[in-house]
Formats: C-alpha cells, sequence, structure tokens
C-alpha cells in the first residue's frame, strides 16, 4: 500500500481527504477523474493518517443490502440454534473510512442507504452497542466516462476533488523518484506522514473552539449564491470545511482565507449550468404578455364580420374560414412562461403482484432481487436468500420425527426464502394542448407551472416524467422521459402556443412513447394525463377527425400498466360547450375533471386521484 506522502501532486485532493478526516460531518469526498489518476491509491492512503485501530472498510461493487446494514448471521443461527447477529459494511466502519471505488457503478439504492445511513441510523447493532454516535468518513471515486451519477446524490458528498492526469515532465519524474527504493528517502517521507497525522489528531481537539464569525458565514452565503448553488447542503458544507481547515492550521478563528481555500473542493461539484429564473424576472415576464381578450379582440378585428360570426369560439376553428391576412395574424406563436411551482401531494398507488428489478421512492412493489424489505417468504428459490425465521417455522414441528438430540435438524424442504419489497418509481406523461386556445385566460401558464411541480416532486421520488405538445399538424415530445428538473425549466420554457389542435396525433405520440417505453420496461407504470379541449380539428388521415381520435383512443385504450387522465379546458361557463374532452375520457376510460380543475395546485392532484 503507497503510503500519503508518496502521492505527488493532487493537492486540492489531500486536502479534501484531511478535511474529512478532521471532521466527518463535512459529508465526505467524492474523487473525480480518468482511470489511474491515483483517486484510489489516495483513498487508500488514509489508512496511514487514521488514529490507531480505527477501521478502512472497503465496499465491493456487488454488496447487498444486509451485508451493509448488517442482519442475522445465518451460518450461526442454523449451527447453534440461536439469534446471532452479523456487523455490516456500515457498522464496521464506524469512527473509521468507508471507501466505495467507481461508485457511479454502484446500484444506486445501495448508494442512498449508505448516504442515509452514515451516521449509525439504520444499522444493525449501532444502537446496541453505543456508536451511533460515532461517524464514519465517506470516500468515493468515479470515472465520469463509465457512467453518470444523479445531481441530488453528487450534492451529498460535501466536497468534490477532480484528478488532472500529469503531463509535466516534472511532475512524473517526481512520481517516480518517490516509487523508487531510497532509504534516504523513506525516512523523509515517513516524518512528512507522521506530522501530518499528528497535525490532525491536533485539528481534531482544536475543531470544536474555532469561532465562527457571522461575517464568515455572510462569506460563506455569498459564494454559494455567486456560484448557482441550490439547497442549503453547499453552504454548510462550505463552513464546515474551513472550520476544518482552520483547525488544520492552527488558528482560532475562520477567516476569510480558510473560506476561499475550501470554496473549489465544496462547489465545483454543486454549480449548475443555469440557474433558474428568479420569481421577479418571471412575474415581468407574465406581465409583458398580452392579455387573452385583447388577443381575442385583435383577431376578431381582422375578420370579416360574417367571417367572425361564423367562427366557433376555438380560435383554431376560425382558421378555416378566414382570409390569409387573418389566419397568419391569428396563427401567430407565443411563448408564455412557466408558473409558479409548488409542493405536491403524495401521489399513491395500489401494488400489483408483478415483481420488478426496479428503483424508485414512490410505491411498494416485489422485488426479484436481494435487496428490499424482507415482507414474507415463499418456497421458490431465490438466489439463495433464506429466510431464516420461515425455514426455522418450517423446520420445527419434524424435529422428533427425525431423532434431533442437540442442534436443530434442518432439510432442503424445510428452506424458505424471502419475498422483498421495495420502492419504485413510475412515468407519468403529460400531453399538452398547445393550440391558440390554450392562451387564452393565461391556461398554458399554470399548465407549465403544474407540469413543473409534477417533475419536481417525481424528481424527489425517482419518478420520470415526459411531455408532449401537440400544435398546428402534429405532435412533439418535447421532453422524453427525466427526472431533470433543470431541463424540464428550459423546455417548458420554449414551449411556444399557437396554431390548430391535432388531438390524433398527440393520442398517437403517447401510443409510440409508451410503446417504446414498455419494450425495454415490461413492468413499469404509466400515467397519461392529455390537457385539451378535445376540439380536434386537425387530422392525420384522410378519415373524419372525431372517427381518428376514436380510434386513437381504442388503441391506447388497451395498453397494459397505464392509466389515463383528462383535463378539459372548455369553458364551461358559455352556451356553446361542445363537452368533447368529455367523449374523450369515455373512450380511453379515463378519469374525467372540467377546466375548473385546471388550476396549477389541482392539477398535480389528478395523478394522486387516479383509481387503480
Amino acid at each position: 500500500m503507497m503510503s500519503f506522502a508518496r502521492i505527488v501532486s493532487h493537492a486540492r485532493a489531500k486536502l479534501a481527504l484531511i478535511l474529512n478526516l478532521i471532521d466527518p460531518g463535512i459529508g465526505g469526498v467524492l474523487f473525480l477523474g480518468h482511470k489511474g489518476t491515483g483517486k484510489s491509491t489516495l483513498a487508500r492512503s488514509a489508512r496511514n493518517l487514521l488514529p490507531e485501530g480505527a477501521p478502512f472498510v472497503e465496499v465491493p461493487l456487488n454488496v447487498t443490502e444486509d451485508a451493509l446494514l448488517g442482519g442475522i448471521d445465518l451460518e450461526e443461527a442454523v449451527r447453534t440454534g440461536e439469534r446471532s447477529m452479523r456487523a455490516g459494511l456500515l457498522q464496521r466502519s464506524l469512527g473509521g473510512v468507508l471507501h466505495i471505488d467507481d461508485v457511479n457503478l454502484l446500484n444506486q439504492d445501495l448508494l442512498s442507504l449508505i448516504l442515509n445511513n452514515r451516521e449509525g441510523d439504520g444499522i444493525v447493532g449501532a444502537i446496541e452497542e453505543g456508536s451511533i454516535s460515532r461517524r464514519l468518513c465517506l470516500f468515493a471515486g468515479m470515472n465520469p466516462e463509465e457512467g453518470a451519477v444523479s445531481a441530488a446524490t453528487i450534492d451529498h458528498f460535501g466536497l468534490c476533488a477532480v484528478f488532472e492526469t500529469p503531463e509535466k515532465q516534472g511532475t512524473k519524474t517526481r512520481a517516480l523518484a518517490h516509487n523508487c527504493p531510497d532509504e534516504a528517502l523513506d525516512l523523509r517521507l515517513r516524518r512528512i506522514e507522521a506530522k501530518v497525522k499528528k497535525r490532525i489528531e491536533r485539528a481534531r481537539g482544536l475543531l470544536e473552539r474555532v469561532a465562527v464569525p457571522s461575517q464568515m458565514r455572510a462569506l460563506a452565503v455569498e459564494a454559494c449564491i455567486e456560484a448557482g448553488i441550490e439547497g442549503h447542503r453547499g453552504d454548510i458544507a462550505l463552513l464546515r470545511a474551513a472550520r476544518a481547515y482552520a483547525a488544520f492550521c492552527g488558528a482560532r478563528a475562520l477567516s476569510a482565507k480558510h473560506v476561499k481555500r475550501v470554496v473549489p473542493l465544496a462547489l465545483i461539484h454543486r454549480r449548475r449550468s443555469a440557474a433558474p429564473p428568479r420569481e421577479e424576472e418571471m412575474r415581468e415576464q407574465q406581465s409583458q404578455i398580452p392579455r387573452a381578450e385583447e388577443r381575442e379582440q385583435a383577431g376578431d378585428s381582422s375578420r370579416g364580420g360574417a367571417e367572425a360570426r361564423e367562427a366557433p369560439a376555438d380560435g383554431d376553428g376560425s382558421q378555416a374560414h378566414s382570409s390569409p391576412k387573418s389566419r397568419e395574424g391569428h396563427s401567430r406563436e407565443e411563448v408564455f412562461p412557466v408558473g409558479d411551482s409548488f409542493k405536491v401531494k403524495r401521489m399513491r398507488f395500489a401494488k400489483d403482484r408483478i415483481e420488478r428489478n426496479a428503483s424508485g421512492r414512490r410505491t411498494n412493489t416485489r422485488f426479484s432481487g436481494k435487496a428490499g424489505r424482507y415482507v414474507g417468504s415463499i418456497l421458490r428459490a431465490k438466489k439463495l436468500d433464506v429466510a431464516v425465521d420461515a425455514t426455522l417455522r418450517a423446520a420445527a414441528p419434524w424435529q422428533i420425527l427425525r431423532g434431533r438430540t442437540g442442534n436443530l435438524i434442518v432439510s432442503r424442504e424445510d428452506l424458505r426464502f424471502k419475498r422483498r419489497e421495495k420502492k419504485m418509481g413510475h412515468l407519468v406523461v403529460f400531453a399538452v394542448d398547445c393550440s391558440g386556445s390554450m392562451g387564452a385566460r393565461r391556461r398554458m401558464i399554470e399548465t407549465k407551472g403544474a407540469v413543473l411541480s409534477m417533475l419536481t416532486d417525481c424528481y424527489h421520488k425517482r419518478d420520470k416524467v415526459s411531455l408532449i405538445a401537440f400544435r398546428k399538424d402534429g405532435a412533439e415530445v418535447v421532453l422524453p422521459p427525466t427526472s431533470s428538473v433543470e431541463l424540464a425549466s428550459r423546455r417548458l420554457a420554449e414551449i411556444p402556443v399557437g396554431g390548430k389542435t391535432p388531438l390524433p396525433a398527440a393520442l398517437v405520440a403517447i401510443y409510440n412513447l409508451i410503446r417504446r417505453v414498455l419494450i425495454k420496461e415490461p413492468a413499469l407504470r404509466i400515467v397519461a394525463a392529455v390537457v385539451s379541449d378535445g376540439r380536434a380539428n386537425q387530422g392525420i388521415t384522410g378519415i373524419p377527425v372525431p372517427e381518428e381520435v376514436e380510434r386513437c383512443a381504442g388503441l391506447l385504450k388497451g395498453m397494459k400498466n397505464t392509466d389515463f387522465i383528462v383535463v378539459d379546458t372548455e369553458d364551461k361557463s358559455g352556451i356553446m360547450r361542445l363537452d368533447l374532452a368529455q367523449r374523450l375520457a369515455v373512450s380511453l376510460d379515463a378519469d374525467y375533471f372540467t377546466c375548473d380543475t385546471l388550476k396549477a395546485e389541482i392539477l398535480a392532484e389528478l395523478v394522486s386521484r387516479r383509481k387503480n
């Protein structure tokens, strides 16, 4: 094992490692770099900097939930017939270091389990042994070329250091020199390492006595705001890292140089490419949008009197009777901003009997792997995931017949295996009518706000959301299945409004999207929400448009694992009520809602209220 002092360059990564050894509450460190840059070597060199007897635990990529949290020691329980608990990797690493190499290749559910339980919560044996007060240092490395990790997961790491490939000749020469046999150099490097270890121990004792002036808190907050950091983890990690650095330097009070030194480590992985628009900017954009009534009056003035009287209430339908000039003016596209977002209510879905190898945080489902919560036993062999309690109950009645004199006698036919459950995610598909009529009464602003709020909730629950916009002559998947709030914000803000209502094209687009998704994930649960007044006036074939809508709805109705919602945006206050969206709901066997429910705080509840 290479010592800490032998590693050449990577000063920031070394500092991040030292700061976490001083204060594990910083939240760990993520090492980013290409293969062979020294990420794992540096992490493992921390063994020599730990206090005497402190553990250093490695997490294999094929680790199971039981191995992480601990559980019943099956072999010991069967051998002795007594309850025997086995410590998990998290418990064994408390007070030391937990190292994950290639963290981006680790199962994301298990990684979330580590991040949520690294302070002792949920670890078998931690409470009984009083070790819950001890914290572990989390070191992780990843090569971005081998796979990505979600922004929410990366945000859980307090610090981040990027490893650059050494290209300078001097750096390579020093690296070779540090790894060649040389007794004098070995002695000097051991002294350096011992000095660093002593400084870390001294800093631990000084850490709680380092004063943090209010000006330094303001400086940390200012740095996070300037970098466009979302949430509070960045502020907390920055301030804790700066305090640990001050203790490492022997300072009694935090200063600006300590904060500035650790800013790159605490914020580099939390920066966002595009910060979301502020509420003031959004309101200013909304105030610049002409009122729907003014647009309608302008459209009416451009038509002839007889044509205006013959035109239907839907602005799209008037295009067929207007002159070329009025058609050009009325088909003008407008881009509405995204409405105010909000916290949606919890979405609940009924469990089914399908066994999945899924991930997410919303609905419980039967899980086919060894992870998840143990909820029952089955007779079918399942990857040697033995249910000890059920096995013992099955074997107990036969002990006399088997001539038991000592330990419990367990036969193969007594074996029972665990049935597990874990959370799964869903796919919510919004098909939004973006024809000219959607601009009336600012409906598109509310719709965009509701979709963004739903996406935010699905992001927290690890759901996926897709957005289909239909207008003019067809439908377009403007937002493929995604969990990215930033991407959704940009795409939603760019959706224009104008043109006819190609409802059949929208239904076909929903069908094609769901069919492609189910080919890849046959067991995925899907909810499709159609937001429209149902006044389809643009078809995709030569048959009448209403008949085309019926055929497309019948095609969708038979899709498995899919539920439907129809939100009617038609104005119900007037005399002319066609209720075409209600007919669509009947054709889809969907839940139907009037346009009164098309409010931002209501639309997000529609998926929650969907009957399963």
